[in-house]
Protein backbone atom coordinates (compact mmCIF):
# COMPACT_ATOMS: atom_id res chain seq x y z
CA UNK A 1 0.00 0.00 0.00
CA UNK A 2 1.28 3.61 -1.13
CA UNK A 3 1.54 6.07 1.57
CA UNK A 4 1.23 9.11 -0.70
CA UNK A 5 2.07 10.28 -4.27
CA UNK A 6 4.41 8.60 -7.05
CA UNK A 7 6.27 6.19 -6.02
CA UNK A 8 9.68 7.00 -4.34
CA UNK A 9 12.37 7.89 -6.59
CA UNK A 10 10.18 7.99 -9.67
CA UNK A 11 10.96 12.08 -10.39
CA UNK A 12 14.33 11.25 -10.19
CA UNK A 13 14.67 8.26 -12.30
CA UNK A 14 12.28 10.69 -15.18
CA UNK A 15 14.77 13.25 -14.73
CA UNK A 16 17.87 10.76 -15.27
CA UNK A 17 16.67 8.97 -18.29
CA UNK A 18 15.58 12.21 -20.01
CA UNK A 19 19.14 13.67 -19.37
CA UNK A 20 20.42 11.09 -21.09
CA UNK A 21 18.36 11.86 -24.16
CA UNK A 22 20.08 15.34 -24.41
CA UNK A 23 20.96 18.32 -22.00
CA UNK A 24 17.83 19.76 -20.64
CA UNK A 25 16.50 22.33 -17.93
CA UNK A 26 13.93 22.20 -15.66
CA UNK A 27 10.72 23.44 -17.09
CA UNK A 28 11.72 21.53 -20.36
CA UNK A 29 11.76 18.14 -18.20
CA UNK A 30 8.40 19.17 -16.87
CA UNK A 31 7.14 19.60 -20.23
CA UNK A 32 7.83 16.39 -20.97
CA UNK A 33 6.99 14.52 -18.14
CA UNK A 34 3.69 16.05 -18.81
CA UNK A 35 3.98 14.79 -22.20
CA UNK A 36 4.93 11.47 -21.31
CA UNK A 37 1.86 11.18 -18.72
CA UNK A 38 -0.07 12.23 -21.57
CA UNK A 39 -1.41 15.86 -19.86
CA UNK A 40 -2.46 14.27 -17.17
CA UNK A 41 0.60 14.72 -14.62
CA UNK A 42 3.33 17.35 -14.13
CA UNK A 43 5.25 17.28 -10.82
CA UNK A 44 5.59 20.92 -9.31
CA UNK A 45 9.16 22.91 -10.10
CA UNK A 46 9.93 22.15 -6.29
CA UNK A 47 10.23 18.78 -7.45
CA UNK A 48 12.84 18.95 -10.39
CA UNK A 49 14.59 21.71 -8.92
CA UNK A 50 16.23 19.93 -5.65
CA UNK A 51 16.63 16.72 -7.73
CA UNK A 52 18.59 18.50 -10.10
CA UNK A 53 20.55 20.31 -7.56
CA UNK A 54 21.09 16.89 -5.57
CA UNK A 55 22.36 15.76 -8.92
CA UNK A 56 25.16 17.69 -9.72
CA UNK A 57 26.24 17.59 -5.67
CA UNK A 58 26.51 13.66 -6.42
CA UNK A 59 28.04 14.53 -9.54
CA UNK A 60 25.23 12.70 -11.66
CA UNK A 61 24.73 15.76 -14.08
CA UNK A 62 26.89 19.25 -14.26
CA UNK A 63 25.04 22.46 -15.33
CA UNK A 64 26.10 23.62 -18.91
CA UNK A 65 26.69 27.34 -19.74
CA UNK A 66 24.74 28.01 -23.17
CA UNK A 67 25.44 31.21 -25.01
CA UNK A 68 22.18 31.20 -26.91
CA UNK A 69 20.27 30.97 -23.77
CA UNK A 70 22.33 32.37 -20.85
CA UNK A 71 19.31 32.43 -18.44
CA UNK A 72 18.78 29.05 -18.41
CA UNK A 73 20.28 26.36 -16.11
CA UNK A 74 20.76 23.38 -18.51
CA UNK A 75 22.07 20.03 -17.37
CA UNK A 76 23.97 17.16 -18.80
CA UNK A 77 24.80 13.56 -17.55
CA UNK A 78 28.20 12.40 -16.51
CA UNK A 79 29.50 9.26 -16.31
CA UNK A 80 29.15 8.50 -12.95
CA UNK A 81 25.13 10.08 -13.79
CA UNK A 82 24.81 6.97 -16.27
CA UNK A 83 26.57 4.81 -14.24
CA UNK A 84 23.37 5.91 -11.78
CA UNK A 85 21.06 5.68 -14.63
CA UNK A 86 22.08 1.81 -14.97
CA UNK A 87 21.73 0.98 -11.64
CA UNK A 88 18.05 2.93 -11.39
CA UNK A 89 16.93 0.91 -14.62
CA UNK A 90 17.56 -2.61 -12.89
CA UNK A 91 15.81 -1.65 -9.93
CA UNK A 92 12.89 -0.56 -11.58
CA UNK A 93 11.19 -3.35 -11.89
CA UNK A 94 10.85 -3.08 -8.24
CA UNK A 95 8.36 -0.24 -8.64
CA UNK A 96 5.54 -1.59 -10.86
CA UNK A 97 3.65 -2.80 -7.49
CA UNK A 98 4.10 0.84 -6.44
CA UNK A 99 2.94 2.08 -9.80
CA UNK A 100 -0.31 -0.22 -9.84
CA UNK A 101 -1.68 0.38 -6.13
CA UNK A 102 -0.92 4.57 -7.12
CA UNK A 103 -3.43 3.91 -10.23
CA UNK A 104 -5.85 1.61 -8.18
CA UNK A 105 -6.27 3.62 -5.22
CA UNK A 106 -7.12 6.98 -6.46
CA UNK A 107 -9.47 4.63 -8.73
CA UNK A 108 -10.59 3.55 -6.05
CA UNK A 109 -11.13 6.87 -4.20
CA UNK A 110 -12.85 7.73 -7.65
CA UNK A 111 -15.27 5.06 -7.29
CA UNK A 112 -16.21 5.78 -3.96
CA UNK A 113 -17.20 9.39 -4.35
CA UNK A 114 -19.23 7.86 -7.08
CA UNK A 115 -20.73 5.08 -4.76
CA UNK A 116 -20.41 5.92 -1.10
CA UNK A 117 -23.64 7.79 0.79
CA UNK A 118 -20.69 9.23 2.95
CA UNK A 119 -19.88 11.56 0.06
CA UNK A 120 -22.25 14.02 -1.09
CA UNK A 121 -20.34 15.87 -4.54
CA UNK A 122 -23.12 17.77 -6.53
CA UNK A 123 -22.84 17.31 -10.23
CA UNK A 124 -21.70 20.79 -12.06
CA UNK A 125 -23.04 21.53 -15.39
CA UNK A 126 -20.34 20.81 -17.91
CA UNK A 127 -17.91 19.40 -15.33
CA UNK A 128 -16.66 16.11 -15.15
CA UNK A 129 -18.93 13.86 -12.30
CA UNK A 130 -18.57 11.22 -10.13
CA UNK A 131 -20.57 8.66 -11.25
CA UNK A 132 -20.73 5.43 -13.32
CA UNK A 133 -20.85 6.89 -16.72
CA UNK A 134 -17.56 9.12 -16.06
CA UNK A 135 -16.18 5.91 -13.79
CA UNK A 136 -16.60 4.25 -17.02
CA UNK A 137 -15.29 6.86 -19.28
CA UNK A 138 -12.15 6.49 -16.81
CA UNK A 139 -11.93 2.72 -17.70
CA UNK A 140 -12.00 3.13 -21.31
CA UNK A 141 -9.56 5.53 -21.51
CA UNK A 142 -7.03 2.83 -19.60
CA UNK A 143 -7.89 0.40 -22.58
CA UNK A 144 -7.53 2.87 -24.76
CA UNK A 145 -4.10 3.21 -23.79
CA UNK A 146 -3.42 0.16 -23.13
CA UNK A 147 -4.52 -0.58 -26.52
CA UNK A 148 -2.00 1.99 -27.98
CA UNK A 149 0.76 1.21 -26.16
CA UNK A 150 0.68 -2.29 -26.66
CA UNK A 151 -0.42 -2.28 -30.22
CA UNK A 152 -3.17 -4.81 -29.25
CA UNK A 153 -6.83 -5.34 -28.60
CA UNK A 154 -7.58 -5.34 -24.69
CA UNK A 155 -8.65 -8.98 -23.40
CA UNK A 156 -10.18 -9.42 -20.00
CA UNK A 157 -8.77 -11.25 -17.87
CA UNK A 158 -10.59 -13.60 -15.79
CA UNK A 159 -8.13 -14.33 -12.88
CA UNK A 160 -8.92 -13.71 -9.41
CA UNK A 161 -6.36 -11.86 -7.82
CA UNK A 162 -4.66 -14.67 -6.16
CA UNK A 163 -4.31 -16.50 -9.43
CA UNK A 164 -2.94 -13.82 -11.23
CA UNK A 165 -0.59 -13.31 -8.74
CA UNK A 166 0.52 -17.27 -8.67
CA UNK A 167 0.61 -17.94 -12.54
CA UNK A 168 3.04 -14.46 -12.50
CA UNK A 169 5.10 -16.19 -9.61
CA UNK A 170 4.47 -12.53 -7.52
CA UNK A 171 3.93 -12.45 -3.71
CA UNK A 172 0.07 -11.48 -3.16
CA UNK A 173 -0.39 -9.18 0.57
CA UNK A 174 -3.16 -7.88 1.46
CA UNK A 175 -2.23 -5.16 4.02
Amino acid sequence: MRKSGPPKGLIAYLVLELLEEKPRYGYEILKEIRDISGGHWEPSYGSVYPILYKFEEKGWAERLEREDEPDRKYFELTDAGFAELEERRASGSEKARDFADVILGFFHVYAAFSTDDRFEIPDIEGEWRFDEEFSAWVVEQVVRHHEHYFDAEFERIEDTPEEFYERHGVDHDDE
